[in-house]
């Protein structure tokens, strides 16, 4: 039985440690600087044991989950730590800073820089269920620097987890993601901010609120905690994504100033494209 070590014990850790218990033969010893993150997964069942810094030395896996500012100098540490043959992965979407920081590191052929594309709006140890990564995207970078056997064991586990892994350098991840999945969690805070600031009477929004308003702002619930590290860590892709973004705003919001039907409705009949993209995607 393989030891697996997770540190951070939210939705992605605690989901990945749920199916990796139930699809394989591992002992998951989970690690989260929230102690009561820990006695939490510990009850739910997610982990076997809570561990301590000295476990990593044990360890069979190593996987980093947490948020993306701790991701650098947390895989560092474990890099430190691990023996020659242990994995170490990060589940984070953002992957420049940690492939620069430990691109030197002696032990750099032990990791992997993982992102699966997956999660909900909820946080912590009791959002995790089994189930999260099935039929999801996984892109792993700088798949060059991991070493062989140790980059086919982290496969083994993607496969494991039903996921669909592809390859990517670490600066183009860090550009795309920033248009499909950072930008698109900056509009819904930002959409229910502005429907906050200018209808006070919340009453009036659960009563008129419809399916798009709800789907739209999903996204707002997320925590905070997590979504500001990212923001920040993958700044100069997120300011070029949100400068085109407004770009677009002020263009759609002179059009109808302006009172161009035309012009309004070929904006928005040239944007249905993106549904066939979207049909394109197994979900």
């Amino acid at each position: 039985m393989e030891k697996v070590v997770v540190i951070g014990l939210g939705l992605i850790g605690g989901s990945m440690a749920i199916d990796l218990k139930k699809y394989g033969n591992y002992h998951i010893i989970g690690i989260d600087r929230n102690v009561n993150h820990t006695s939490k997964a510990l009850e739910l069942g997610i982990i076997d044991e809570i561990g301590t810094d000295s476990t990593l030395a044990e360890a069979d896996v190593v996987i980093v989950a947490v948020p993306a500012d701790a991701i650098p100098p947390v895989t560092k540490s474990v890099l430190d730590q691990i023996n020659e043959n242990t994995l170490v992965f990060d589940v984070g979407s953002v992957k420049g800073q940690v492939c620069n920081q430990v691109k030197e590191h002696p032990n750099r052929k032990n990791y992997v820089a993982a992102h699966p594309i997956a999660g909900t709006e909820f946080s912590g140890p009791e959002a995790a269920f089994s189930g999260l990564f099935t039929n999801k995207i996984n892109i792993i970078c700088e798949k060059k620097l991991s070493d062989k056997k140790i980059l086919e064991k982290a496969l083994q586990i993607f496969d494991k987890l039903e996921m669909r892994t592809t390859f990517m350098k670490a600066d183009e991840h860090d550009k795309h993601i920033a248009y499909v999945s950072h930008l698109s969690h900056i509009s819904s805070f930002m959409l229910g901010k502005t429907v906050l600031e200018i209808e006070p009477n919340e009453k009036n929004i659960f009563n008129m609120a419809g399916s798009g308003f709800r789907s739209t702002v999903r996204l707002a619930k997320s925590s905070p905690a997590m979504w500001t590290p990212i923001f920040l860590q993958n700044k100069e892709n997120v300011l070029k994504s949100l400068t085109e973004y407004i770009k677009n705003l002020e263009t759609f919001k002179n059009k109808i100033e302006e009172g161009s039907n035309e012009e309004v409705f070929n904006i928005m009949e040239n944007t249905n494209r993106i549904k066939n993209i979207l049909d394109g995607i197994v979900k």
